[in-house]
């Protein structure tokens, strides 16, 4: 089992605003480092007949998201690297799934609430659930995905979101 949870979200610039090193710095720790990851861990786990990964991608890598380009490049990424380990290793026993989380309340968005509650304020009100998640309720998505419970699931890319990428 291997869950990839690796990221960070960037200057918040729109996209051209940011600095070639904003950009590398985003794609080196986000995509390069998830990459790097996949890949030996796949080479493990063809040696040892199989395993379950789970990435983590984002809302910003199945819909487009303002002032969070490289980052949200960087998650369709994930997205499409899921896929490809899915389709390549699905008879050698591997399986390759993401969940695209949206904002959950993580010591990172706490900080941002004190910093900008009025932004935080307005994320949420794009919620359709109208609340943040819960990290716990990540975590459990991971576990199901990474159990032999969901040993048919491969491939795929879960949202665990509110609603927010479903309207």
């Amino acid at each position: 089992m291997f869950y990839n949870n690796a990221g960070i979200s960037g200057p918040g610039l729109k996209f051209v605003d940011n600095t070639i090193e904003q950009i590398n710095q985003v794609v080196g720790i986000n995509l390069l480092g998830a990459l790097y990851g996949i890949k030996y861990v796949t080479e493990v786990m063809l040696k040892n007949g199989g395993g379950s990964i789970v990435n983590t991608s984002s809302t910003a890598g199945v819909v487009g998201q303002a002032t969070v380009g490289t980052y949200s490049a960087t998650k369709h990424g994930i997205v499409g690297i899921t896929k490809t380990i899915a389709a390549e290793y699905a008879s050698q026993g591997i399986r390759s799934n993401a969940i695209a989380p949206g904002t959950i309340e993580t010591p990172m968005v706490k900080e941002y609430r004190e910093k900008s509650p009025e932004n935080v304020k307005a994320v949420i009100e794009a919620i359709p659930q109208k609340r943040l998640g819960e990290p716990e309720e990540v975590a459990e998505l991971v576990v199901f995905l990474l159990s032999d419970k969901a040993n048919y699931i491969n491939g795929t890319v879960v949202s665990i979101d509110g609603t927010f990428t479903s309207i």
